[in-house]
This record gives C-alpha cells, structure tokens and sequence, in this order.
C-alpha cells in the first residue's frame, strides 16, 4: 500500500484555517436536518431555513473539497485515493456530520505527540464515528418510514432502536424498514457496525497482548527479565 503524500504548505495553512468552519457546518447539517425531520408540526418558513442550512453546509464542504484538490497537486485520482472518507462525506449526505471526525483527525496528525494512543483513539474515533452515524442514520431511517404504508418504524425511537440493533450487529427484528431507502440505510449501518466492531475489537486485543507482554518481560519480584 502506498504512503500518502506529503500535504503541501498551502494546503496545511488552508486545512488549519478551515478546521473550525469545517466542524462549524457539520453541526449546523445535522442540526438543520435533524429540526427538519422531527419537526413535523412547524411552519413552512421554518423548514424551508432548516433545508437551507443543510444546502450551505454541503456547499462548504464542496468548496473546500475542490480547493484541497487544487492544492493538493496530486491529481483528483489520486486525491481520492488518499481521502476515502473526505470524498464519501461530500457525496453521501448521511455521511455528512463525520466531518467532525474528519477534522478531529487532522487535528491529531499535526500534533507531534498525539495526546492519545494509537489504541485510545481506535476507539474515540469508532464512538464518534458511531453516535455521530447512529444518530444520522435513525434521522434517515425515521423521515422515510415513519408515514410509510405497513411500517413498524412510527416514532424517532423506534428508528434509535433499529440503528442501534443494526450497529451493534444484533438486529432483534421486531421493527425493520419497509421503504428502500430505509432499507439502504440499515444496510449501510450493518456495514459500518461490521467495520467499527473489528476496529475496537482489534484494537483492544492488541493492546491486552501488548499489556501481558510487557508484564512476563518484567516477571515476578526478584526475577531476572526475560530470564525463563
């Protein structure tokens, strides 16, 4: 696999001074949507503010998107190749509010000694990743289902239920979506869950041999270490 290329000067002084607008829009997004989808009794005005914000935080993840590219000097291919998730958040609106991580994580990269450990963060980016997923995706999955003919999906609940099954790989079956775009949602969980699941799992797993290493190297009290 190839390393990632050096980020140029440019875009470094871009990226630092995009971080805080960047989180700034991801919140305004999953705010404006969220509003949207659970207010269904508000006034039209009020929706049509909410759908406009949800417009203009695409946008800027659009324009700062393409400006990365042009600094990037790389090529889109190959910008693509080496920003996965930054292209999926700009395509996929559910995806949208991972921009959070997305920056927390360039946010981590500068520092030349993370305050985390690689474990650490393992982790703090699979729970973020998974409340800040899990509470999109429920959005999604409530908007198209709750007044869907035949669905067992009626309240904002039942939609945190479902992605919580599905994320956790459990899936209880006692509500399931009946819409297409509800079901591509619980698809998309179920991969994401897959995913997160082996990341922790991985993680934890080598930080436990890692641990126990560490303590035969050391042996019992008057030992030699390393001695059998």
């Amino acid at each position: 696999m190839r390393d990632r290329p050096p980020v140029p000067p440019a875009q470094e002084r871009w990226d630092s001074r995009m971080e805080t607008p960047l989180t700034v829009m991801a919140l305004v997004y999953l705010a404006g949507y969220a509003v949207r989808v659970l207010g269904h009794h508000l006034p039209g005005p009020v929706k049509d503010l909410c759908l406009a914000m949800t417009f203009a935080a695409w946008a800027v993840f659009l324009v700062d998107y393409v400006v990365r590219v042009r600094l990037s000097g790389t090529g889109v291919l190959r910008f693509v190749r080496h920003h996965l998730l930054d292209t999926v958040v700009v395509v996929l609106p559910l995806l949208r509010p991972l921009r959070i991580v997305s920056v927390y994580d360039r946010v981590q990269r500068r520092r030349d000694k993370p305050r985390l450990s690689l474990y650490a963060r393992v982790m703090a980016y699979a729970g973020m990743t998974a409340g800040l997923l899990g509470f999109a995706g429920a959005l999604t999955v409530y908007h198209f289902e709750y007044a869907a003919p035949g669905a067992s999906i009626r309240t904002f609940g039942d939609a945190v239920w479902l992605t919580c099954a599905t994320l956790a790989t459990v899936g209880y079956g006692d509500v399931t979506p009946v819409t297409p775009m509800g079901r591509l949602t619980a698809v998309g969980l179920m991969g994401v869950g897959l995913a997160l699941l082996g990341a922790v799992t991985g993680s934890f797993s080598s930080w436990l041999i890692q641990a126990f290493t560490r303590e035969d190297e050391k042996g019992p009290p008057g030992s030699t270490p390393g001695a059998p």
